[in-house]
This record gives C-alpha cells, structure tokens and sequence, in this order.
C-alpha cells in the first residue's frame, strides 16, 4: 500500500483581495486563512501517517519577500520530515516569481523539481510494489506550450505518479498554463497525474486518474465554497481509493434574501438572520463568510438602499450572535411594488428610466466612467489592481456594478427627500 496527500494552490500569505474586509478581526481571519489550511494539510499527514505529501504547485503567491513565510513554511516541512514523510514539490506560475522558492533551504526529505523533468524511485521494503514520482518545474510565470512531452516515460512495473501545473484545456478565470487534453494525460501511461493550477475541485477515476484537487482555501467570495485536498490510497492490488478532505477555515458562499412582501423593517432583519443560520448550518468550513443579497420587490425598498449601511450593521449584529459567522458585503436588488415605466410613472421612475436608457448607455458617459476607474486603478497598490477585473470584460462588469449602485443610492436619497427624509 502507498498513501499520499495531493494538495496545489495554496497560495500561502495572498494578500487581501477585497477592500470590502474592512473589519479587522474578518480581515485578520482571512489574512491568516491559508496559513492554517496549510497546517491542517500538514495535521492530516500525520494523522493518517501517508507515505508522502505532494504538491503540484502555487504553494506561494507571487512574488512572495516576507521572511515570515519561508519560516512558517519551513516549520511545517520539519514536522513532516521528523515524522518521516517525504514531499513532492513542483513550481506553478507563482511559484516560479517567488524568491522564497529559489532562496529557502529545504529538508532532504523535501524533494523541489527543476526545469527538467525527472523520475524519482521511492525506496519501498522488499515485496512491495515499486512506485516512481515524476515532476517538472517551470522557470518563469508563463508556459504557453504543452508540458508533456517533456517528462519521463513511465518506470515500467511501477506505479506511475505525475505532478504537473496545467490549465488543462482551459478554465474561467485562470490564465493558460501548460495546456493540455485529458486523453493527453491518460495516454502517458500513468497511473495517478497530480494536477494543480484550476482552483475548482474535479477528479477523472478509471486506469488513470486525473485530479485536480482544487485551492485548499479560498481567499474571496469568487472562490467560494468548501475547499479541499485528496487523500489518496494505493493499494496492494494497485486499485485506487480517492477521498476529498476539506481543509478551508474560512468559507465564502453567496447568501440569498427574498424580500419580497416583507413591509416590516424587524421582518427584513430576521429573514437576514434566518438564511444567514441555515448556511451556517451548512457549510463544512470552521467560519462562514457571507455575501448577503438582498432582492424582490417590497415596500422598503427605498429605505433598504437609503440605510444600506444600517441594514448591514443589523446584519453583522445577527451574524456574531450566529458565531463563526461573518458577513463580507451586502448587495440589494429591490424594487418598490406598483413602480412602471411610462409617461404617467412618478418623476423618480421617470429619471431611473432616463438614467438607465439615455445615460448610462451612452458612449460619452460610458469613455468618461472608464476614465475614471482605469486612473483609480493605477493608484491601487498592485496587489489590489485585481479588484477592478483581471480582464477587460471584468472590467467593464465592475464597471457596470458600480454605476448601478451609485445610480440606486442617488435615487433612494431623491426618494427619501420627496417624503420629507433626510437627503
């Protein structure tokens, strides 16, 4: 038997990616997220007493300089050298920017592979079937080509275990890295690959499995969900048992409100508190975090949007009487009851309608917000330029949002001004 933990893309120390974490104990828990998955991976090595850990790259994220990292990393690799359990490492495309990868001093039992690709051979005890670990590192942040090609034909007779960092075919949200197709993997004539890269969780079974075991914590909510590493048993017959093993201490999930009908400010609070309870009942992560949207149409509209920051405070109340319950941002989407477009619509529906068709739309006022947000962009400290869209179709999503919500909170101050409100 041989058993192995197969983890990629931790990502450890990743900055804050959203200025929305203005709460600092949030802010704290989400800093120190990947740093205690990585512990729990380790935990879990030891628990289940495997044969080896690999992992098939981004174990940093970027550029990493912090110090503070490489000795956290290294107190963790040493547990599991004094435990006797060896490590497989490959670099991704953030790994390959990280002084850390080319600086830090590693245990003999930690194995980093190079630029070229190599075929270890792990010392088994006699009768013991024979197992080969293939790896290959890229240099730099971006590998357009296949990688393929380049390893080492299987070790005949043994059990052939691959790591490589790849795109696959291709995924949302993740650059082309290393691509390739599934039947380029299951024609090598290995038996297990050991994919990193894609941050979504997927495993292929059969004479070669292919898993790609997904991010062990996510890091905002467009990585949301639990997350999790395999755990994978080879056994004497050579047939292979995957388990998936969550590790994600905090969980980023989407939260949906009805509020629709609800006329009552106390009942718009406890429908918050109840669909924020039962996702917390759900999810399998130590911490929920929480991106509340509020829809449908209701009387309160109006009030909803113009005490926004109210609601969201009543929110956050609600959440830390829950317990491991934080709320990330509140989004709304209502509308009031018996609002139509028209020539005999209110002056407010009125302007909503002009707004929404002959301003927004326009091209001049569509180049002049662009403006706007690309100079705000290059202000950003780099780490966070990201917020704003990683593309030009995100880009303009964002874009598209925030214009949205200016235009919703102009309108429910307007709203509030025609009862005799507070503008």
């Amino acid at each position: 038997m041989y058993r192995f933990v197969h983890a990629a893309d931790i990502h450890l120390d990743s900055p804050l990616r959203s200025l929305a974490l203005r709460d600092a104990d949030l802010a704290d828990l989400i800093g120190n997220a990947t740093r205690r998955a990585f512990v729990r991976i380790v935990d879990l090595c030891l628990d289940e007493q495997v044969d080896a850990l690999l992992l098939a790259g981004d174990l940093y994220d970027g550029d990493q300089t912090s110090m503070k990292t490489a000795r956290f990393l290294a107190e963790q690799l040493r547990r599991l050298h004094e435990a006797g359990i060896r490590v497989f490492v490959i670099r991704g495309n953030h790994d390959a920017l990280s002084r850390i990868t080319k600086e830090l001093t590693l245990p003999d039992s930690v194995k980093l592979f190079g630029g070229r690709a190599e075929a270890i051979a792990i010392d088994r005890e006699s009768g013991q079937f024979p197992v080969a670990i293939h790896g290959l590192s890229f240099a730099q942040p971006h590998a357009p080509e296949s990688l393929i090609g380049k390893y080492r034909p299987p070790v005949e007779g043994a059990v052939n275990i691959g790591l490589m960092h790849t795109s696959l075919a291709g995924a949302a949200r993740h650059d082309l890295y290393a691509p390739c197709s599934l039947a380029d993997l299951q024609g090598t004539g290995f038996r297990y690959w050991a994919l990193g890269h894609v941050h979504k969780r997927s495993v292929v079974e059969g004479g070669c499995a292919i898993v790609m075991p997904g991010m062990p914590q996510g890091r905002d909510i467009n990585e949301a969900g639990a997350k999790s590493v395999s755990l994978v048993t080879i056994g004497d017959d050579r047939s292979i048992r995957i388990e998936e093993r969550v590790t994600s201490i905090a969980q980023f999930e989407r939260v949906a409100v009805d509020a629709t009908g609800i006329d009552d400010w106390r009942d718009l609070v406890a429908a918050l508190a109840r669909a924020l309870e039962q996702t917390r009942d759900d999810v399998a992560s130590e911490h929920l975090v929480a991106r509340l949207r509020v829809a449908g149409t209701t009387p309160l509209a109006w009030r909803i949007r113009r005490e926004l920051d109210l609601l969201k405070t009543e929110a956050d109340d609600r959440a830390s009487v829950i317990g491991s319950c934080w709320v990330e941002k509140l989004e709304v989407d209502c509308r009031a009851p018996g609002v139509v477009a028209g020539p005999t619509a209110d002056p407010l529906t009125e302007l909503r309608r002009l707004i929404d068709e002959e301003v927004i739309g326009s091209d001049v006022y569509q180049t002049e917000v662009a403006a706007i947000a690309e100079e705000l962009r290059t202000q950003l400290p780099q780490e966070c330029r990201g917020l704003l869209g990683s593309d030009e179709q995100a880009f303009k999503a964002m874009i598209a949002g925030l214009v949205k919500d200016g235009s919703e909170d102009a309108l429910a101050r307007l709203h509030a001004g025609a009862e005799g409100g507070v503008s």
